[in-house]
């Protein structure tokens, strides 16, 4: 199987999620977090900065 672009951000949510129900303190870290690793996705999707 091969990691694409659309496979991150299912990926990031899901842990992301896991990790905010076992440690609820950590939510600001872990929104930041997914919301720069989302928009790196997007961005790569556009500019193809990683191929």
């Amino acid at each position: 199987m091969v990691l694409t672009a659309s496979h991150i951000a299912p990926l990031v949510a899901l842990i992301a999620g896991i990790l905010i129900l076992i440690i609820p303190r950590l939510l600001n870290y872990i929104v930041a977090i997914y919301l720069i690793v989302t928009g790196l996705v997007g961005l790569n999707g556009i500019y193809q900065f990683i191929n």
